[in-house]
């Protein structure tokens, strides 16, 4: 692909060592309707006539088909294997068809020439693979985001779905991991839907800022051609052309920002994961692991194991260590493009399949957990965690909020003393703490009573946790609808 400049052949070894084919075969689809986009900005240039525009199209068309007819191939000959172990074929497939290709620009080259001759050769006029390369980055990347999208979607439902069905059940809300106040169990699937919203909201605002069209860069200055560069922007869904060369041929900030939004999302899955995997301990005793996501043990018969819990704490470590491995690629880079990005494909590919598995196995394995309510009420009941709705009893009759907790402190300390929870003891003891307990103590300390006093929007009262769930499903019904209408448009568009 540049061949002219140099006389010698590359070193067998590092010919090899330098490919990235063997990687960014994945990058197939991308490129080709990049180069679509691109052949018809050729066009509209006078580079290429009507006619060599139609064989050109069809040509790359026939070439994007490599990938699903590889696909077949292997379903064909292997069954019904996962995506991983399917992937992985499909890509040593595909690469051992082409061994002289460097990369995936230069695979797409050879093919079509297969597909159409010389006239192939016409396709690079006015581009560069610093620029191919940005833009088949984004679109993947766009895809990216928009699957990771769709799946946290579908997980976000299945807590709904959840908290929809239980939303009476309590239990313990911790901090510090120590009991603290009782909680609608609602109320805490609910702060994961809140988690995840704002995941989606981070992509979304990632998408926006990356979905700049950089064919018309050229390797560095930009084109040689005067091609309207809007043709490429429109036809591949981009809001409009880069603004500078340089930057959009050196630019991976989008592959940055989906990274970091990944790992975020991986941290939230996590502490989920880490919640579920403490609350199906014998010691808490509040979950039940559905037996399709479980494993044992090989030498314990009696052991039924978190591997779907453990799996996603780790998975979440994976996600960490890619986004920082990319953060440190780039910091460093003087503009414009250096061939060190090469190595923030495999990252980007790395994060796009790790939450696309974490997705297809989340939402089901939530829908199918199962809670021992019994158990958790129990635990909400016992431990004082009434306490603070002792203390605002006082604090509504007058006595200051500081006092008021010292005289509730006090009255835990006697119920520690005689082994009595708050509602157990003695109304006559209690007075002897503060004249203003009286006989509508009892009725204010309630299990009900204690999770209604927090009756404040995000509160975890009855009524509020209900307009919770309510307003959440309209905001997930809201948005899962924008996407299903967009990727429609853009589906038509692409087309």
């Amino acid at each position: 692909m540049w061949s002219g400049r140099f006389r010698e052949p590359l070193d067998r070894t590092f010919e090899q060592w330098q490919r990235s084919f063997p990687f960014d075969w994945r990058l197939l689809p991308h490129e080709v309707v990049a180069s679509q986009a691109h052949a018809r900005a050729l066009a509209a240039a006078g580079i290429l006539t009507a006619d060599e525009l139609d064989t050109m199209l069809a040509g790359l068309t026939r070439v994007g088909e490599r990938l699903l007819n590889w696909s077949h191939r292997i379903s064909a000959t292997s069954g019904q294997i996962d995506y991983e172990t399917s992937n992985a074929q499909i890509g040593a497939a595909i690469v051992a068809s082409a061994p002289q290709a460097e990369d995936i620009h230069h695979f797409v080259e050879l093919e079509l020439t297969k597909e159409i001759g010389a006239l192939a050769l016409k396709l690079h006029t006015g581009r560069s693979r610093n620029e191919q390369i940005a833009t088949d980055m984004r679109l993947f990347v766009r895809q990216s985001i928009d699957m990771t999208q769709s799946g946290l979607v579908e997980w976000i439902n299945a807590l709904l779905t959840q908290a929809e069905a239980h939303i009476d059940a309590v239990m313990p809300g911790y901090t510090h991991l120590q009991r603290a106040e009782p909680v609608l169990v609602a109320h805490w699937l609910l702060a994961y839907v809140s988690m995840l919203e704002r995941d989606l909201s981070r992509f979304t605002d990632a998408r926006a800022r990356m979905n700049f069209c950089p064919l018309g860069s050229g390797a560095i200055a930009g084109a040689t051609l005067a091609l309207d560069r809007t043709i490429a922007a429109n036809a591949l869904a981009f809001e409009a052309p880069t603004t500078n060369s340089m930057d959009a041929t050196s630019d991976r900030d989008f592959m940055l920002d989906f990274a970091q939004a990944a790992s975020t999302l991986g941290l939230h899955i996590s502490r989920f994961a880490e919640e579920i995997t403490l609350y199906a301990t014998a010691e808490f005793n509040f979950v039940e692991l559905p037996e399709a996501f479980s494993t044992g043990s090989s030498a314990m018969p009696q052991k039924k194991n978190p591997d779907l819990t453990e799996l996603a704490r780790g998975k979440s470590a994976r996600l960490l260590g890619s986004a920082t491995a990319l953060s440190t690629l780039i910091k460093g880079l003087p503009l414009a493009y250096n061939k060190d990005l090469q190595e923030g494909q495999e990252q980007i590919f790395d994060i796009a399949d790790t939450l696309g598995g974490l997705l297809s196995v989340l939402p089901n394995f939530t829908r199918a957990l199962k809670f021992r309510f019994s158990v958790m009420q129990r635990a909400a009941e016992t431990g004082y965690l009434n306490a603070m709705a002792a203390a605002t009893y006082l604090s509504n009759k007058g006595v200051p909020f500081r006092k008021a907790h010292e005289i509730v402190g006090n009255a835990v300390r006697l119920g520690l003393d005689k082994g009595l929870e708050l509602n157990a003891l003695p109304l006559e003891e209690l007075r002897t703490l503060s004249p203003e307990f009286i006989e509508d103590f009892f009725s204010f300390i309630t299990l009900r009573s204690t999770l209604d006093c927090h009756d404040v929007p995000g509160g975890t009262a009855s009524h509020r946790v209900r307009e919770a769930l309510t307003a959440a499903h309209a905001r997930i019904s809201n948005l899962a609808s924008r996407t299903s209408s967009f990727e429609e448009a853009k589906e038509k568009e692409l087309v």
